[in-house]
């Protein structure tokens, strides 16, 4: 096992690795930049390194300043986190190359699966279901065409790096293709310096399904079942839960066989994500995998009491998984909250947290790095917490999370707490009956 492990991160994810490697009997090492030597994960680990300015380029993405870190702590291992550079097979092989553990997958796995269309291939090999669409990257615009009327209208463009609706757009006739193609491409090179796009059917009315994966060096892999993340606004999401409201048993077994066969195709090694989207006749498609730990890992967590983090460290320390599926005991709910305007179309709201009241109770669970007095830095992601709900019961999860809500306090800056309020009173939403649109049509009072 790991002495000390580096964590390559900030906020809230890194505070949570700090608290499992506590329970593990791991010495930790924060790294902050100058926007965050007063954010808690510095404050609670073994020790902790200023890496740059506030800009993550400087700092978080500064890839020689994390190894001059790891070198002046004599740290065995650094675990990336989410976002950053947690699915950089480049900064994976850099550990590597300096015998530093990186608490993920192999250089060879992140690349395999950061590519989409690479990704497409993959599974298509592995008999796991893919949206129809074309073989590989488009080259002009004729090519887009033909291709689309052979799929069938809509269709949607999709870049093949990245994520976070970056280079997406969707096509409902041949008349808007030629805008939506040089638009996806010109903000897919912007975003990811790769302008490669390629074609999919678009799947009207889906929800997005995602199953919770691990994989050890040994060939082990399981499920850990499903979180339903289709309450999203601009392909960024909001709402997680699990089990999914629509979700049957069947379908449960077979999406967790192909989440299985996905990650078992590249001998996947750690924790990792296969997402979907599932249409309203519950037919699925592979989506794409992140090879990481993801946001919302604690729904899984709460409904299969089961610490992730824990299992990441144990497999990339060479320990071996038990190879078994988990399924939900429970419910649970998770809110991300956001320094953002809900009234003012969720523009971000950095600034000084001058009062903080968190709620508590049974079934509640906080994960955050603020307090009163923290003042949240512009530079970053603008989550702050993440309030998970947990109940024998969607409707228990629902009324908990209500609570637990109305009892959360945040003043200084404006957060997504009354968008939150305002869904969970929400008929469609208490029923289940949602999709990744469902946020289109919803109207702040």
């Amino acid at each position: 096992m790991f002495k000390k492990i580096l964590i390559a991160n900030r906020g809230e994810i890194a505070l949570r690795v700090i608290r499992t490697c506590r329970e593990m009997g791991i010495k930790t090492v924060a790294v902050y930049s100058t926007a965050d030597k007063d954010s808690l994960h510095v404050k609670f680990a073994d020790e902790a390194v200023c890496i740059g300015r506030p800009q993550s380029v400087d700092s978080y993405l500064n890839i020689p300043q994390l190894m001059a870190a790891v070198e002046i702590t004599n740290a065995d291992a650094i675990h990336p986190g989410y976002g950053f550079l947690a699915e950089n097979a480049r900064f994976a092989q850099i550990c590597c190359e300096h015998g530093i553990k990186f608490i993920g997958p192999t250089p060879q796995m992140i690349t395999a699966m950061g590519d989409k269309i690479t990704a497409k291939e993959t599974m298509i090999r592995a008999g796991v279901p893919v949206v129809p669409g074309g073989e590989g990257l488009l080259e002009n615009i004729e090519e887009a065409k033909s291709l689309a009327k052979d799929i069938g209208y809509p269709v949607i463009l999709k870049a093949t790096a990245g994520g976070g609706g970056k280079g997406m757009r969707v096509v409902w006739e041949e008349a808007e293709i030629e805008k939506a193609y040089n638009t996806a491409k010109a903000e897919a090179g912007a975003a990811f310096k790769n302008d490669g796009i390629y074609m999919e059917k678009f799947v009207e009315e889906p929800r997005h399904i995602e199953i919770q994966i691990a994989g050890d060096r040994y060939g082990k892999v399981c499920h850990l079942s499903e979180r339903d993340c289709s309450i999203q606004r601009r392909h960024q999401k909001l709402v997680e839960e699990s089990p999914s409201p629509f979700m049957t048993n069947e379908l449960r077994e077979k999406m967790g066989e192909a989440a299985v066969k996905a990650a078992s195709a590249i001998n996947y090694e750690s924790v990792g994500t296969i997402e979907f989207l599932v249409d309203k006749h519950r037919n699925f498609y592979f989506m794409e995998m992140n090879t990481r730990i993801q946001v919302e890992h604690c729904v899984t967590e709460e409904v299969t009491n089961f610490d992730l983090v824990k299992e990441q460290i144990k497999i990339a320390s060479g320990e071996s998984i038990s190879g078994r599926n988990y399924y939900p005991e429970m419910h649970a709910i998770e809110c991300r909250i956001n320094a953002e305007d809900p009234y003012n179309d969720f523009r971000p709201s950095p600034g000084k947290i001058t009062v903080l009241h968190q709620p508590g109770g049974h079934g509640v669970r906080i994960d955050s790095h603020t307090y009163a007095g923290y003042v949240i830095p512009p530079y970053y992601d603008s989550m702050i917490a993440k309030i998970i709900a947990v109940a024998r019961t969607r409707e228990e999860a629902i009324n908990t999370m209500s609570r637990a809500l109305s009892e959360y306090v945040i003043e200084g800056v404006k957060t997504t707490i009354p968008f939150h309020q305002q869904l969970m009173r929400n008929e469609d939403f208490r029923k289940g009956n949602f999709t990744t649109k469902f946020l289109e049509t919803f109207t702040m009072l």
